[in-house]
């Protein structure tokens, strides 16, 4: 019995990094292409975002997919990616090291919300200008209702494709707040053990009643 075919996102960023680091975003999308292809895996080219200058990338998400290797592949480039080398705009720039961020995105099987948790919607995709790419409503729009959270998606043709890149990236975001909330507790236990309040105590105890 075959496996079951297993689909990853990559998600390539420069984050808020130069040009330098857009033009480093292709480099990497190429190196990963390639290296994929050499796996026996599938890749597809969902969504760029074009950068400054030709040849530049502010983010690129591409599609994994193979029945073997495709968690073991994607988290081989999960992380920091360093480019090192001169700029191509700034020759005299004394930086060379030039840094990409990749991020896993799992198409969330849906089953794992609960019908309430979700509002969805959809809408009209469009191009530059408002231009309509299609004359159906294949973007999709999913609303986590508890924390109102938002993901969009209209790369896909399809509604049902753009569902599962919606959901995916939803999935990414409720994670994303979920560790910024988990930090935010954190910080606050490490600052009440900081800031231990003298006086008011609403227990008294002395050292000798430590074992009764």
């Amino acid at each position: 019995m075959s496996e079951r075919p297993h689909e990853l996102l990559l998600q390539i960023t420069a984050g808020n990094g130069p040009v330098e680091c857009a033009w480093a975003v292709m480099r990497t999308m190429k190196k990963l292409l390639k290296e994929a292809e050499q796996n026996g895996l599938r890749v597809r080219l969902i969504e760029i975002e074009r950068g400054p200058e030709k040849e530049t990338a502010n983010s690129v998400l591409v599609s994994v997919s193979g029945s073997k290797g495709v968690a073991i592949f994607a988290n081989g480039w999960r992380g920091t990616v360093l480019w090192t080398g001169q700029s191509p705009w700034r020759p005299d720039h004394k930086r060379k090291n030039w840094f990409v961020g990749i991020d896993v995105l799992d198409l969330a099987d849906e089953s794992r919300f609960d019908s309430k948790e979700l509002r969805w919607e959809t809408m009209r995709a469009s191009g530059p200008g408002g231009q309509h790419v299609n004359r159906t409503e294949s973007a999709i729009r999913v609303t986590h209702v508890a924390s109102g959270i938002q993901a969009v998606a209209s790369e896909e043709r399809s509604q049902h494709s753009n569902r599962k890149l919606a959901l995916a990236r939803l999935s990414k975001k409720l994670c994303d707040f979920k560790a910024r909330q988990d930090d935010a507790v954190r910080a606050q236990r490490w600052r009440t053990q900081r800031q231990v309040e003298r006086g008011n105590p609403v227990r008294t105890w002395r050292f000798e009643d430590a074992d009764e």
